[in-house]
């Protein structure tokens, strides 16, 4: 009989979705007819404590400290805790969409307890004028959890957090000792509940493998811990970890003490790596042939990576399986702050991927030399299509978020054909490299298809630094694409980061400047700042000197290697830009403040811009070297043309003529043709509607097709009014 195999994410990753780890791994056990069950044990242990029994034990668990040495605001809420009894299950059931109408009760202002988080609510009225009441609500059921969690952090588990857990224990952890410290400790009130969650999913499945997923160093400790029990309570049951954090962190791992919680540790794409175990475990295989994966031996850790078994290709991983998941239980929060972070909190998404790997692979400060990145393999747009599908049928959810590293626009193209031509009706965005392929047309094909937002790296908004961190893109590059995106109707959130060696102060303003323009002319609608980190799998960290950096630190250690500390070859301090920086960007992102001086975002002096004033402005204004290539594909969005006769006013005579008519979705469109060319239009936009089904035509085969049918050359049409009036009706080449 084949082992059965729990996969679990430990706490805390996200409120409103699963993370896509373990549903990606449990479809490539179906491949092999393997059974496996899943569980987010983070979700399973917020909805433990956030319930009204699990708030009475938080109550009474603080009655037994001093509550004299709190804060004020701690003191606050467990005055108000009957309050909090009272509502915590409406609110919870609200987030999950099952108590719609309480919104108007949350709106009032009388309904919630509210402390500190509640503060700066009558500052934000401004923006709650652009939100319904629904999404008002749910901003204020946020403020109302995140008070609760402030409570639990300071009087229960100063390592609790909505979407990460211990995560300093985590984060640039060269020595395990810290870890192994709180590890050997009494469990807190919040692992108590991990542990309890943790027995009952090992009781319902009789695991005799379970499989940790850590993507962050928010989630390491939670692991550890549930290593810990498992090792202790269930040591028949062998434990496995893998994910993003140790394939970033753990590569050069010599700290035997993490195998006392963990038996395996596997990194980069898990599905070879665990088949191999699973065979290893059944007696077929030794333990040297295992593929990527730590063992201890005799107190020693080993590599073994003996395995001449290639990586599945990704075309043959399967569609992953959310089954298991409380898919209707996670919560939809919103951060209003940042419109691409409250698309990351609020809904469900399903998980996808177009492309394993990065197609560019070159960006001087990214993990590069990593396999999930440099390993480039796409998927053809049916495929991906095929595994839309049986996600919809599998979750009842329409709302997909590719996670690529950077979605290829070729592929992009292809899959919102795809998507066209079986007539999906669904939700999707994801991550880009601000390509020139990213044209108008294009951008209006994928919004067609469902895309509502993408996000990229503008990085530090400078050519010079841009070239440096090979990057591949200049600024006006990124202003015309993003305004390509923005036109279509589509979000775009940029990246955006300051402190990349050699940055001098003028170009840490000079960027601000360009990151201010592109608000302004709405090229772009969110952003993120942060502060350069070097890693040691970047190129940069792998050879600092060719940046001309110098490495300081940390000291290698026995357990995780990857941030390192450096100093700027120009010495400037970075850290002091960081306030003015975000404060600035906050103002944009809500379309105010243009017209201060920078001055005004830094309390020390900086040197004058030296950006253009409308520099943005030329830049996605320039339509120079726009041309339409002979194997474009021609598209038409719109609905099915029909001609009708019309009459018109020309030099006061009434003139009767012919009109192509489109009754489209928003608006019907009449477009003044002769009989001869509208037939033809007719013929062709018939041919080249996705709905149809019917062969693709390429711009030359139109060109052709024009010609042939006797109605001159090419060049008139596209240069003429009938030719615009066509793309704006739903024409598009891409």
């Amino acid at each position: 009989m084949s082992a059965t195999i729990l996969l679990l994410t430990p706490p805390f990753t996200q409120l409103n979705t699963p993370y896509p780890a373990t549903a990606y791994i449990k479809g490539y056990l179906n491949t092999l007819d393997k059974k496996s069950l899943q569980a987010d044990l983070g979700l399973n242990v917020i909805l433990r404590i956030f319930s009204k029994k699990g708030l009475t034990e938080v109550f009474q668990s603080i009655e037994k400290l001093d509550i004299k040495k709190l804060s004020h605001n701690s003191q606050r809420i467990i005055r108000l805790q009957d309050e909090y009894l009272h509502t915590i299950t409406p609110v919870i059931n609200f987030l999950q969409f099952k108590n719609p109408t309480i919104a108007y009760n949350i709106c009032d202002g009388d309904f919630l307890p509210q402390a500190s988080r509640f503060d700066l609510v009558d500052e934000l009225d401004w923006a709650f004028g652009t939100m319904g009441i629904q999404d008002k609500a749910r901003h204020l059921a946020t403020l109302y959890l995140e008070d609760l969690g402030d409570l639990i952090q300071e009087a229960l588990d100063p390592n609790f957090g909505f979407s990460r857990y211990a995560e300093r224990l985590g984060r640039s952890a060269v020595s395990f000792d810290p870890l192994q410290e709180s590890l050997l400790a009494a469990p807190s009130f919040v692992d108590e509940v991990l542990i309890e969650e943790l027995e009952k999913c090992i009781l319902e499945a009789s695991p005799q493998i379970v499989c940790l997923s850590v993507p962050f160093p928010g989630n390491l400790y939670g692991s550890l811990r549930c290593g810990q029990y498992i090792k202790k309570n269930h040591p028949k049951i062998k434990v496995i970890m893998g994910g993003g954090y140790p394939n970033t962190e753990l590569r050069s791992l010599k700290e035997s003490r993490v195998f006392e919680y963990v038996d395996f540790i596997t990194l980069d794409d898990g599905e070879r790596p665990l088949a191999n175990l699973m065979e290893f475990f059944e007696g077929e295989r030794e333990l040297k042939d295992l593929k990527r994966t730590f063992a201890r031996i005799d107190e020693e850790v080993v590599y073994c990576n003996g395995s001449r078994d290639r990586d599945i290709p990704f075309s043959k991983t399967g569609t992953p399986d959310y089954r298991g998941l409380y898919l209707d239980k996670y919560l939809s929060v919103i951060e209003i702050v940042n419109p691409m972070h409250r698309l990351w909190s609020d809904g469900r998404w399903n998980k996808l991927t177009m492309a394993h790997g990065c197609y560019w692979k070159r960006c001087s400060f990214c993990d590069i030399s990593l396999d999930y990145i440099k390993n480039y393999e796409p998927i053809s747009a049916s495929l991906i299509c095929d595994r839309i599908e049986e996600l919809i049928e599998q979750t009842g959810q329409t709302g997909f978020h590719f996670v690529d590293e950077a979605a290829p626009p070729a592929l992009m193209r292809e899959m919102a054909i795809e998507i066209l031509r079986r007539n999906l009706k669904i939700t999707w965005w994801t991550n880009i490299r601000f390509e020139e392929r990213f044209t108008f047309d294009l951008c209006r094909l994928l919004k067609a298809s469902g895309c509502i937002a993408v996000s990229g790296g503008l990085e530090v908004a400078s050519d010079r630094l841009l070239e440096m961190m090979q990057k591949g893109v200049n600024v006006a590059q990124v202003a015309r694409v993003a305004h390509h995106f923005t036109e279509s109707g589509i979000m775009v959130h940029a990246y955006l980061m300051y402190g990349f060696p050699t940055q001098t102060a003028q170009e840490t303003i000079d960027s601000l400047e360009m990151v201010r323009q592109l608000f302004e002319n709405n090229a772009i609608q969110s952003g993120f700042w942060h502060l350069f980190a070097m890693t040691s799998h970047a190129p940069i960290g792998i050879d600092p000197g060719k940046f001309r950096v110098v490495k300081i630190g940390p000291e290698k250690g026995l357990f995780a290697d990857n941030d390192l500390s450096h100093e700027d070859p120009e010495g400037t301090d970075h850290e002091s830009f960081s306030s003015g920086l975000k404060k600035a960007l906050f103002n944009y992102m809500h379309g105010i403040c243009f017209d201060f001086p920078l001055q005004e975002w830094f309390d020390f002096k900086i040197p004058r811009t030296s950006v253009s004033p409308n520099f943005i402005y030329k830049a996605i204004t320039d339509s120079s070297g726009t041309v339409i290539k002979p194997n474009a594909k021609l598209i038409w969005l719109g609905n099915r043309a029909s001609l009708k006769r019309t009459s018109y006013n020309k030099k006061g005579k009434i003139v009767e003529g012919v009109a192509l008519a489109v009754e489209n979705k928003a608006q019907a469109i009449e477009i003044k043709v002769n009989q001869q060319e509208g037939k033809w239009l007719m013929a062709v936009l018939e041919e080249v509607r996705l709905k149809t089904g019917k062969k693709e035509m390429t711009f030359a085969q139109f060109e052709e097709s024009y010609e042939k049918a006797g109605l001159g050359k090419i060049e008139l049409l596209i240069q003429g009014k009938l030719w615009a009036s066509l793309l704006e009706a739903g024409l598009v080449l891409v």
